[in-house]
């Protein structure tokens, strides 16, 4: 066998010079640590690319620490000696979180303490109610030499993180300090790092690896790991983040040691500081523990500088030194190279005859154990024996056993015979089986094989097999753990199957929750958070050289049930509605005892629970809802395990009653085979739209009703079509909403489907009982609406003359005719009449129409007479008056001077007026324009002379005259009538009244002033008062009067009015016949 290559580095001298350029960027490693990881695992030096591009590239310390101070009390640094125990405590306060903060325990960089939890190691956690303070506890049990290093503790809570180091120092190994013993061997045994490969021979000149690691990219970082035989680069490169850029300055030291030192295994390498007191005493630390000095160590003091001697350095010298002087300290890392073991010759091919023994031999660089010890496995009282060959015949070495040397005695025999050793082990017992390592002298490594003592594997279980008594229930999301006692020596391999197939139980492995795991005496199969694909039959196979045997564990997971389906609205009510639903497609292997549901408003996020015991039955009537208002739906199921989650929302819906029935049905026309229907909104519609009217029929004495049309109407009329002539039918109209039909709307009596005939006649509007006027140029749209059938026969006459089809166009229907002019003239002026006529039966009705335009100037404008400042002015009407009467006179005086026209007088009604307040001196120019109900006339008349005002001088003496008194008492010229108005139409009282001056108007009910009511609106205008009632209810009937009062006097005028109901007519019309 080769020697396995350890650390493969070039020559060095036997002295090492420290490299200076090293310090900026390589940070001390933290105390404790070590080739080897702190927790006892070795690197195996293949780290990723992007913790080599980490490492590398973050040189500076951990700097989150006191981010947003979380810690109201960090952990602090601790010493304690082996297998003594120690607790770090830290504090946090909750009272400015929102939920527990989480807290994380690390040792080293990334090693996370939570999976470590065991003998040596408890997290604990408390929470004080009234301080609101979270208490979390790291107890370190029985602590061991590998404990120390730097540790971290994180704690988060959202967006908020904090964190702080601390350092545990451990005294106190075999001798409490280092010594040459042992430094080869223990927590510092490099052995584990050791790879089998051949090593080349290297010719090329020495290089600095820190260089050309610095250097190079970090995907090459693994490639010269193995080119210069670093087989811990995670370690260097960790120790190479946590060197410091800077060194502080400090007031013991002088000069502080390098970061890092470099020396070549077998060499020797000094250590060299210096201190500012010549006197101080200082401490040389190795992995925070103390050095003594002893051959191997040799301590000088030359006036301010102190040296550390170390000689013929091993792998186990590879570590981080420290020297201290009171609470200052200065810290570098020792690497230790070593050359790598070459093959001088390589192995020769060897022909052999079967059964015969063939030796292989070749030569290495270096001297080292050949032959390694093979692992032995036997039975009670044979003999076992340890067997390895050495190099060289003088080498010498220890045996231990489970880390116990081993000592000879009656069954146990040690021999050395050349370079043979042996350990031989008469009459195996059981508690021989171990593990056995022989340590040579002067080599950083050990050969160890194992004893294995057989005894057949058993399995001890009272649950056995796949009945119902035996099956293990365990709920889903909670954990399942089966413990297998198991008993066989050696201890039996552990095979774990589901469903007699291996690939099932890899499967799940695989996602993380199963944990295997095998103790002296039982194994352990654990799955985090079962789910409801591990139910199955589990078996459990052990084996040992001895034999095997084998178990079926039946293991049922039960879980809520799966949530059911969306439910369905079935109806709606005023206030409630009734709700069905499907089971869950799994129960959760368990019976469904019953149903949970709740509701919400749409817009709301809030849900409501309807019931709180398990409801069996799948459908439900819920109640107590708001009419109007969108509801949701959702339903839980319920097992004897729990209640599922909840079902997806029913589609949203609203809680409504039907409206009432439609109103006042009739038929409204009726043919041979159709039939024309009309009715009235319902009274109540409720808070839902109104979405349409259904219409339905069927045959007298029938009970199928047939949908008149597919789907709905908006109209309140409808006329049903292909009806069989001859038979009586009878017709049914229904609202529909959201809630569904209402109650119908019946005829009082069946409808025979047959034509009647139907007198002429003519339904001429209110609006065109009085005559028509027009502005010339508007246009003219009658619409006059007429019965009779058959169609009757419609002529149009003007003045008793045919119409101009040029200028007047006719249209006629069934049940209206339409006269129009697009553009009116004046000549369109007259009496049109419309007749329409069935056979010898007809109707007339006769429309005026009055076509008006702008009147013409007036006439003959005359200055009457000029005196003072004033003119009197006199004019005739013009001769076209528009086609109306005319409604005034505008007249406008102008300065000769300017020619600036002025108003005197607008809607002036007299064909004379005088025109005063006029300027003296000068002459002026008057002109009259005509007004009627279109506008003024396009031209004025101008007067023919002009007037001038003479200057002062000239006195007028007005004649005198007697004072007319023109007071007159009120007195009503037309009275008040008594009306019979109908409901809900607005209804207006009138009568005009004359007086002197113009007297007070108020207006009473029932002798009640109601001037101030807002129902009532008053208008006088030149003497006609008028009362106008709005929307008039029967409460609004009575005696009203109308009180005129002036200084004079005072008059009174009433009248009764009644308000009715509108009467429905729904006696049939007389059939005529001829």
């Amino acid at each position: 066998a080769v020697k396995e290559a350890q650390k493969a580095v070039s020559p060095d001298p036997a002295v090492a010079e420290p490299k200076p350029e090293e310090p900026k960027k390589a940070p001390p490693a933290p105390t404790g640590s070590s080739a080897s990881d702190t927790s006892g695992t070795v690197s195996d030096g293949s780290a990723t690319e992007g913790e080599y591009k980490s490492l590398l590239e973050s040189h500076q310390p951990d700097t989150r620490q006191d981010l947003t101070g979380l810690f109201t009390e960090k952990p602090q640094s601790g010493e304690v000696n082996v297998g003594e125990n120690i607790t770090f405590v830290a504090r946090v306060c909750g009272e400015s979180l929102l939920k527990k903060p989480t807290v994380k325990w690390f040792k080293g960089k990334w090693m996370d303490l939570a999976s470590k939890s065991g003998k040596h190691l408890q997290l604990k956690e408390h929470y004080d109610r009234n301080s609101k303070v979270y208490t979390f506890e790291m107890h370190i049990i029985a602590a061991k030499a590998n404990f120390a290093g730097a540790y971290r503790c994180e704690v988060s809570s959202r967006d908020k993180f904090d964190s702080c180091n601390f350092d545990l120092v451990v005294h106190g190994n075999k001798n409490n300090y280092i010594t040459d013993a042992g430094e080869d061997s223990g927590e510092l045994d490099f052995s584990a790092l050791l790879k089998k490969r051949a090593v080349h021979v290297s010719t090329e000149p020495e290089v600095d690896v820190w260089e050309i690691l610095q250097k190079a990219p970090p995907s090459e970082y693994e490639k010269i790991a193995f080119q210069y035989g670093i087989t811990d680069l995670r370690g260097m490169l960790k120790r190479l983040k946590k060197m410091k850029k800077e060194e502080k300055k400090s007031a013991a030291f002088l000069r502080k040691l390098d970061p890092a030192y470099q020396v070549e295994k077998g060499h020797k390498i000094k250590l060299q500081i210096e201190v500012a007191n010549p006197d101080a005493e200082v401490k040389w630390l190795k992995n925070g523990q103390e050095i003594h000095p002893t051959g191997r160590y040799i301590f000088e003091s030359v006036g301010n500088k102190r040296f550390l001697t170390i000689n013929n350095c091993t792998l186990a010298d590879d570590a981080a030194y420290t020297c201290m002087i009171g609470d200052e300290k200065t810290v570098t890392e020792l690497f230790v190279k070593e050359p790598p073991v070459l093959i001088v010759r390589n192995l020769e091919d060897q022909m052999v005859m079967k059964g015969e023994r063939v030796e292989f031999e070749c030569e290495v660089s270096e001297e080292g154990v050949y032959q390694n010890i093979a692992d032995l496995t036997v039975k009670a009282k044979d003999q076992a024996v340890f067997k390895c060959e050495v190099s060289d015949e003088n080498v010498k070495g220890i045996w231990y056993k489970n880390g116990v040397e081993v000592k000879p005695d009656a069954r146990t025999h040690i021999t050395h015979i050349g370079r043979i050793h042996k350990l031989t082990i008469d009459e195996v017992k059981p508690e021989d089986e171990g593990d056995y390592t022989f340590v040579p002298e002067g080599y950083a490594f050990n050969l160890s094989a194992k004893l294995n003592f057989l005894d057949p594997p058993k399995i001890h279980l009272d649950c056995m097999g796949r009945t119902a008594e035996s099956t293990i229930l365990v709920v889903a999301g909670n954990k399942l753990r089966l413990d297998v006692p198991i008993t066989g020596d050696p201890a039996p391999t552990v095979v774990w199957t589901k469903g007699e197939k291996v690939g099932a139980i890899h499967k799940i492995l695989s996602d993380g929750r199963v944990h295997v795991e095998s103790t002296k005496g039982h194994c352990i199969f654990t799955i985090e958070g079962a789910e409801r694909q591990d139910e199955g039959v589990y078996s459990v196979i052990v084996r040992n050289p001895a034999g095997e045997d084998t178990a079926d564990i039946n293991v049922k997971v039960v879980d809520v049930p799966d949530p059911p389906e969306a439910p369905r609205i079935l109806s709606v009510g005023e206030d409630s509605c009734i709700v069905q639903w499907d089971p869950p497609l799994f129960d959760g292997g368990q019976p469904v005892i019953g149903y949970v549901l709740e509701r919400k408003k749409k817009k709301s996020y809030r849900w409501m629970r309807l019931n709180f015991d398990p409801y069996k039955e799948t459908t439900y009537e819920a109640k107590r809802m708001i009419e109007g208002v969108a509801y949701e739906m959702r339903v839980y199921a319920v097992n004897t395990i729990g209640m599922s989650r909840p079902s997806a929302a029913s589609q949203p819906f609203v809680p409504v009653a039907p409206t009432s029935e439609p109103t006042g049905l009739c038929v409204d026309d009726i043919s041979d085979t159709t039939i024309s229907l009309k009715w009235r909104a319902p009274e109540r519609i409720g808070s839902a739209e109104l979405e349409g009217y259904g219409v339905e029929y069927c045959k007298e004495g029938s009970d199928e009703w047939i949908p008149a049309f597919s789907g709905l109407t908006e109209r309140t009329t409808v006329i049903v079509h292909d009806l069989p002539t001859g038979e009586k039918m009878q017709f049914r109209v229904r609202a529909y909403n959201m809630a569904g039909p209402s109650l119908p709307a019946t005829l009082q009596q069946a409808v025979t489907i047959r034509e009647i005939m139907q007198r002429p006649k003519i339904w001429l509007p209110r609006n065109l009982r009085q005559t028509l006027i027009k502005k010339v140029g508007e246009m003219i749209n009658l619409v006059i609406p007429f019965q009779g059938k058959p169609r009757p026969q419609v002529t149009w006459t003007k003045n008793d003359e045919p119409l101009d089809p040029k200028q007047v166009s006719i249209r006629n229907s069934d049940t209206d005719t339409i006269l129009f002019v697009r553009r009116s003239e004046r000549k369109d002026s007259g009496k049109y009449e419309v007749q329409v006529q069935i056979e010898n039966v007809e109707d007339r009705a006769s429309v005026n129409i009055q076509i008006v335009d702008l009147p013409g100037p007036p006439q003959n404008l005359k200055v009457i007479d000029v005196w003072g400042f004033n003119v009197a002015l006199e004019w005739k009407p013009p001769k076209d008056n528009g086609n109306c009467d005319i409604t005034g006179y505008t007249i406008q005086k102008a300065d000769k001077k300017t020619m600036e026209w002025y108003n005197v007088y607008e809607q002036y009604r007299r064909t004379n007026c005088v025109v005063s307040d006029l300027i003296m001196g000068n002459e002026y120019v008057f002109r009259v324009y005509a007004m009627n109900m279109v506008g003024l006339s396009p031209e004025p008349c101008l007067s023919k002379d002009s007037a001038y005002i003479q200057k002062t001088g000239i006195v007028y003496k007005p004649p005198s005259y007697k004072e007319h008194d023109f007071s007159e008492a009120p007195k009503f010229t037309h009275p008040l009538v008594s009306r019979s108005v109908i409901a809900g139409y607005n209804a207006t009282l009138s009568c005009s009244v004359r007086g002197i001056p113009k007297p007070k108007i108020t207006w009473y009910k029932n002798k009640m002033d109601i001037t101030n009511e807002a129902k009532y609106r008053m208008f006088s205008n030149q003497g006609v008062l008028t009362l106008e009632i709005r929307k008039p209810c029967p409460f609004d009937g009575g005696v009203y009067m109308c009180k005129a009062v002036n200084d004079s006097g005072e008059d009174v005028v009433e009248c009764k009015l009644e308000v009715r109901y509108p009467f429905i007519n729904t006696v049939r019309r007389p059939i005529f016949l001829h």
